[in-house]
Parts: C-alpha cells; sequence; structure tokens
C-alpha cells in the first residue's frame, strides 16, 4: 500500500474537511506515493518517536497533533520542530497529522473518552453548522429512480438514522438547444417538453465532489441543471466534545476516583463539588474551556477537558463541576483508537503503537 492508501483508511473516518481552521492536517512530510513498510501511531512526532520509527522499520507516522503548526521559513535544526523535520527527511519517513478532523469526528477523540468512561446515550457537545448541503437536480421521469439509487449509494440522503431520504415533485421541463447541442432527448434548435421529476437530497460536504460525479455520470442529459446549497442546520455526527450517562449515578468523590484511575492521570484539577452525585458527564479532549457554557447548556454534572486557567473554575457558577485532567491525559487513548482503525482495514504490514511518552508535563 502507499502512504495515501493508508490516509485514505484514516480519512473515510475523520474527513480532513471537518478539521477547523486554525489547524494543520494532512501529510506534512513525505512523498503520498510512496510503498509503506509499516506504520508507527502516535500522539506526538518528537525526535525519539521518529527514533522509534527507525528502529522499527517505519516508514509511515501516523501523528495525533501536527509537528508543524505554523508556517516554517527555515529547517536548520535550531528547535525541535525543525530537528523533527530534518531526521524525517533524512531517513524518508513521512508524517501524517489528523488532529482536529479525529477531534470532531463522532467516533474520535470524545468518544473514546466516552467509552473509557462506560457512558451511554452519547451525543455530540458542540454540532458543527454548515457542514450539511443539499442538491437539487431534475431528472426524466422514467430515468429519476436510477437516479436516485445511485446518489444513494454516493452518500446522499442520510439523515441521522435514515438512509435513502429524498423529496420528489413531478413537473414539466423545458429546454431549446442551440446548434452545437447534442440533446439526448428532443432536438437540437427545437423548443423541447419533458416530463421530469424534481429531485432533492441532502449529504455530507465532504462527500460533494463524489456526489457531482456520480450525477453526471448517471445523468443521461448532455448538460444537467443542478443546484447546491449549504444548510445552517446542526449536524449531529459532527462536532467538538461529547456527553453520555453513567449506567448509575455515582457520589461526586467516587466520580473523580474513578475518573482518575481510569484515564490514567496523577491529578484531577477540579471546581467547587456541589453536594450532588453525578449522571451526565460531558467531555472534550485538549483545551477545552470554550465549551464550558455548552456543557452548562447540556445539563451535564461534571464537565471534563483540559488546560483550565484560574478564572475558568469560576465560570462553574455552582451550576457544574469542571474537571481538568491534564492535555496528554485527555488525549492519551486516542492513538490506540487510530491503532483499531487501521488494524481492521490493513493486513499486509504492521500497525505498531508508539511506546515512546509524549507528555511534556512531569509530577513531582
Amino acid at each position: 500500500m502507499t502512504v495515501q492508501e493508508v490516509i485514505n483508511i484514516i480519512e473515510a473516518e475523520a474527513p480532513l474537511t471537518y478539521a477547523e481552521d486554525f489547524d494543520n492536517v494532512g501529510l506534512l512530510v513525505g512523498d503520498k506515493k510512496r510503498k509503506v513498510t509499516n506504520v508507527l501511531v502516535t500522539l506526538d512526532t518528537l525526535e525519539a518517536v521518529v527514533d522509534e520509527a527507525i528502529d522499527k522499520d517505519c516508514n509511515l507516522i501516523i501523528s495525533f497533533h501536527p509537528i508543524i503548526f505554523k508556517g516554517l521559513k527555515k529547517i536548520t535544526g535550531k528547535n525541535y520542530v525543525e530537528r523533527v523535520v530534518l531526521k524525517a527527511i533524512k531517513h524518508d519517513i513521512a508524517i501524517y497529522a489528523i488532529h482536529t478532523a479525529l477531534d470532531n469526528a463522532i467516533n474520535g477523540v470524545n468518544d473514546i473518552i466516552c467509552d473509557n468512561l462506560k457512558l451511554k446515550n452519547k451525543r455530540i457537545l458542540i454540532p458543527q453548522s454548515n457542514t450539511i448541503k443539499k442538491l437539487t437536480t431534475y431528472a426524466p421521469q422514467n430515468e429519476a429512480g436510477n437516479l436516485r439509487e445511485a446518489l444513494f449509494k454516493a452518500g446522499a440522503g442520510e439523515i441521522g438514522n435514515y438512509s435513502n431520504c429524498s423529496f420528489n415533485t413531478d413537473g414539466m421541463g423545458t429546454y431549446k438547444g442551440n446548434q452545437d447541442s447534442n440533446p439526448t432527448k428532443g432536438k437540437k434548435e427545437i423548443e423541447h417538453n419533458e416530463q421530469e421529476t424534481k429531485i432533492t437530497v441532502t449529504f455530507a460536504k465532504h462527500l460533494e465532489s463524489k456526489i457531482l460525479k456520480t450525477l453526471f455520470n448517471t445523468h443521461s442529459y448532455e448538460e444537467v441543471a443542478y443546484e447546491i446549497v449549504t444548510l445552517e442546520n446542526k449536524n449531529q455526527n459532527i462536532g467538538m466534545g461529547m456527553i453520555g450517562e453513567l449506567e448509575k449515578p455515582m457520589q461526586e468523590e467516587a466520580f473523580l476516583s474513578y475518573l482518575k484511575n481510569t484515564m490514567n492521570t496523577k491529578i484531577v484539577r477540579h471546581s467547587k463539588l456541589l453536594g450532588k452525585s453525578i449522571k451526565k458527564v460531558a467531555v472534550l479532549g485538549g483545551s477545552g474551556s470554550f465549551a464550558i457554557n455548552n456543557a452548562k447548556a447540556s445539563g451535564a454534572d461534571i464537565f471534563i477537558t483540559a488546560d483550565l486557567k484560574y478564572h475558568d473554575f469560576f465560570s462553574a457558577e455552582n451550576a457544574i463541576i469542571l474537571a481538568d485532567i491534564g492535555h496528554y491525559e485527555s488525549e492519551q487513548y486516542t492513538k490506540n483508537g487510530l491503532v483499531s482503525i487501521l488494524t481492521k482495514k490493513i493486513t499486509n504490514f504492521a500497525i505498531i503503537l508508539s511506546q515512546t511518552n509524549t507528555n511534556p508535563v512531569k509530577y513531582f
């Protein structure tokens, strides 16, 4: 398999279309056409990780965090980022980062946290908007069924737990081709009336090129009439954070102890305990202070995240418990999830979980 073929497997689960605008995701170093020996999966790509890749004959590193975040004007090895890039290039090792594309995926970072905590009834905490598009097109009535089925097969018409969703209206279409036209129905330079079906379907925005290719390849007309609009609807399967419920309520101290042990963290920094049991739990891996109000609005009893500042804890306002378990700790099992995705699809070379601890924070 090539580097690009491995990337395709990952992006089928977490399309880069849904990464945040500030992020730097995708193939950061290397040739996408290069044949893969083995793959090393890590949370961060540090020099020690590149050394591990060399030792384990891996020429592709799949990293959660991007080693290159800001633009590099020089690559001289003066800092850890430049040294990683230089060493990777020297040893023909490609580096790929997924970061917020996986943060926003329904089966991504936050789902992994929820599964570790054994939460049920999971849903996205902050669903993304402007990620759903609507296609409207027109086809001869006797061809409409075939076109609909082709669009459904390409991924259109899926809404929540339902598939093959569309709206259809029959009517009269008219057109007249010029002398250079080659109409499949009617004759050039003569106005033609055709009984047509107006077909409307929605689709996820990362499928747009596939949907259009299917439309053009399936439709019989020389010129296909269509329009695509972006909807403001919230996408319940894409977005930051997640909320779920414990099987049984737990007392606050008991839950904090459970959280500490389950997420393998040295310490849990938290806001004032409220003397209530914990049932509904909101999570957001990595820096999540921006989602405090969303967690409160969701009715969560506790919000688990990282990188909370001193004044962030005041935002709890006796309505919720805020718990900071550490950035690395909140995302540490993400690489296990990536390994699981890849091993289900790849059997002809090794998918190796990095054993390098990349946590820059130490505890005394």
